[in-house]
């Protein structure tokens, strides 16, 4: 995949970059390992002082780079600007919080005692130069949400972007230069995926962190594992979203939309399959599909546009491919479905019912505006269907009855569980997945401490 600007909603190519060199990506790892020597070492204070800076600068840039967002990867404006701003929060977050989160600890007096130790505590030190290997759907959110702890940590970063987003990448890095940050703190490699394998392999990057498809994960994870590096991955999700029959059902169809579109339904964490109980499957069924239908559809740069196209020709076709496949199979199309004509690689919001377990698409994910509707006839049944999928990355859950609250957190095979609003990423809560959508936490305290060398510190009597 070449290195470029393609703007989705046309399908022109805006900007093409040249991959970086054997010689430029030798230099910029040097650089990395002699910046992380002096800077792991510098106190809280100036990396409290420089994390805010950045995200001074990157509230002052909102409306330029969200721009810039939109036109690489379709998403639209008013959402890009509004990933801006979470990024700031985040990173203010980590500024704040980081020396809290990453003080020493100090074990039970009674447990030193035995140990025959005078004193013991376990320290938080960083690793090293981490690498980052990050998609196109959130350009900045993704990357923040690693830079941002693990520059706090006293780690370095090196950003192996989607080769659709290089306009974004390269902000990312001058973002954090214009901060005042040393030069190798955090860089950004234009290289294509086939280099990964040799950097991640380098002996001066000791840790990696991946977002993306789970072939994406398993390569990496492969590689890191060959080299014994520790690893967090955050892969694929096809999230449910369950309605029970005491749940508001005007509120939950209408989240239910934007959990599904937003992002123009290209992300891990959208709701993408939607689990209703048998008594209130029509109800639920009518206005969400109607509030699919009222959606509009259209050029992402427009204020107006609640949908954009989806962000890589690819991308479309496999949408297409999952869709007809469920028809062909005996799906019923409540909405959308159609291919429409134009520029650009856009595709409606669509609503499929009748899903069975035979379709592709119940088992892969969909990552477009595409929901697939199942009817359950209890709360046995729904967690059945909810788990039923190679994914466990979030789960929706619409109730009023504290007894099946009790039985949701128990039984589904998720990395985490929203009841009655969908499911959003927030600084200060573990994000993460398991089965196949990965290992490992990102953002809060869980997430600062993965790439840290947890060291116990003994001291005799």
């Amino acid at each position: 995949m070449p290195i470029a600007t393609v703007n989705p909603a046309t399908g022109e190519t805006l900007k093409t970059y040249d991959a970086l060199g054997e010689e430029e990506i030798e230099r910029r790892l040097a650089t990395a390992e002699a910046t992380f020597d002096t800077y792991r070492t510098t106190p809280y204070a100036e990396r409290k002082r420089l994390l805010h800076r950045a995200a001074d600068l990157l509230e002052a840039d909102a409306q330029d780079i969200g721009r810039t967002m939109t036109v690489e990867m379709g998403k639209p404006v008013k959402q890009a600007r509004a990933e801006a701003a979470k990024c700031a929060k985040a990173m203010r977050w980590y500024a704040d919080h980081a020396e809290e989160l990453l003080a020493d600890e100090e074990p039970a007096k009674a447990d030193v005692e035995d140990s025959g130790a005078s004193r013991v505590l376990v320290r938080y030190r960083p690793l090293g130069p981490v690498l980052a290997v990050m998609p196109w759907n959130f350009p900045l959110w993704q990357v923040i949400r690693f830079a941002a702890p693990a520059l706090m940590a006293g780690n370095v970063g090196l950003l192996k972007h989607a080769s659709n987003v290089p306009q974004t990448a390269l902000y990312l890095e001058d973002l954090f230069r214009r901060a005042g940050y040393p030069e190798g703190c955090f860089q950004t490699l234009l290289v294509g995926s086939g280099a990964i394998e040799d950097i991640l392999r380098d002996p001066r990057i000791k840790a990696a962190t991946l977002t993306g498809s789970e072939p994406a994960g398993r390569a990496v994870a492969s590689v890191a594992g060959d080299e014994i590096k520790k690893t967090v991955l955050e892969l694929g999700g096809s999230d449910p979203f369950v309605v029970m029959p005491s749940a508001d059902i005007e509120q939950a169809a209408r989240t239910a939309v934007t959990a599904r579109v937003q992002n123009n339904g290209q992300s891990c964490i959208a709701a993408k399959r939607f689990i209703v109980h048998t008594d209130v499957f029509d109800a639920f069924a009518e206005r969400f599909t109607e509030n699919m239908r009222a959606l509009t559809v259209g050029d992402p740069l427009d204020e107006g546009t609640d949908v954009g196209p989806v962000a890589t020709e690819q991308g479309r076709d496999d949408l297409v491919e999952l869709v007809d496949d469920a028809v062909e199979s005996g799906a019923t199309v409540l909405c959308g479905g159609e291919l429409p004509d134009g520029d650009g690689w856009y595709y409606p919001p669509t609503v499929l019912a009748d899903i069975t377990p035979e379709m592709r698409i119940h088992h892969e994910e969909t990552f477009g505006p595409v929901a697939t509707l199942y009817r359950a006839a209890d709360l046995d049944e729904a967690v059945a269907i909810a788990n039923d999928s190679p994914f466990g990355l979030s789960s929706n859950v619409w109730t009023r009855d504290e007894a099946e609250t009790d039985r949701f957190v128990r039984d589904l095979e998720a990395g985490g569980v929203f009841f009655n609003g969908m499911t959003a990423s927030h600084p200060a809560y573990p994000f993460g997945g398991t089965k196949r959508s990965g290992y490992g936490r990102e953002l809060s305290g869980h997430g600062i401490r993965e790439f840290c060398n947890i060291t116990t510190v003994w001291h005799g009597a």
